[in-house]
């Protein structure tokens, strides 16, 4: 079905007017001052203040990664842990995310928190996260996900939709008269072990904040960048 003219039109105009599309931010002043001690305390901070505004999936981040000729890729994960060691995600290690990780051993994940009018970016190398790390958090999710993470070939191309779902239906029947579901060999976290946290608050006329922690080798610096 041809869409109606009115809604072609609509669009048109809709994509005219993207050069003139914008948000002023009026975000509060951000410095130094108001740094926690470490990244760690500052995206914590920062991430409950998400949640307690009601932020729609507050531990969503953008995930960049790259091959091993340098194509980039990007798509949105959940940050599913975080302490002083980085941000944790969990994948299938088959999948095209996971290629690229074992291949450059480096990503990059933004929070996105746009209601906020701010974002985090985290960045440095990536390990996979322990099995026993990997099974605690494993038991924590519903049935549902876990029997979809046995069942998806992540990444491949399949034949249709109809493929997926019959082979979930497998699934269902191999794990139905088993209680605790194990988790799949080739499923995990990876973590981000960041060298550099960088903050960024939306301010007036463009001119935002944006504080950075950066790894040296005698400890973590805070540096502020243009906009």
């Amino acid at each position: 079905m041809m869409p109606e003219t009115d809604e072609v039109a609509d669009v048109a105009d809709a994509v005219v007017r993207l050069p003139g599309m914008r948000v002023a931010y009026d975000g509060a002043p951000f410095d130094e001052t108001a740094l926690a001690a470490t990244w760690t305390e500052q995206l914590q901070n920062w991430l409950g203040q998400a949640i307690s505004e009601g932020v729609a999936e507050p531990n969503a981040m953008v995930l960049a990664t790259a091959d091993h000729e340098g194509h980039p890729s990007s798509r949105t994960v959940l940050c599913k842990g975080l302490d002083e060691r980085g941000v944790v995600f969990y994948t299938n290690y088959t999948s095209a995310k996971s290629h690229d990780l074992t291949a450059t051993r480096y990503a990059s994940a933004t929070f996105p928190w746009y209601s906020l009018q701010r974002q985090v970016t985290v960045r440095g190398e990536v390990e996979k996260v322990g099995s026993a790390e990997t099974a605690a958090y494993w038991a924590q999710r519903p049935r549902g996900s876990q029997l979809g993470a046995w069942a998806s070939p992540q990444s491949r191309i399949v034949d249709g939709r109809r493929a997926l779902e019959n082979a979930l239906r497998g699934i269902e029947r191999r794990f139905g008269d088993v209680e605790e579901i194990p988790a799949p060999p080739h499923w995990g976290g990876w973590r981000i072990r960041p060298d550099f946290v960088e903050f960024w608050q939306g301010r007036e006329d463009r001119m935002h904040d944006r504080l950075r922690f950066r790894r040296t080798d005698d400890g973590w610096l805070v540096e502020r960048l243009a906009p």
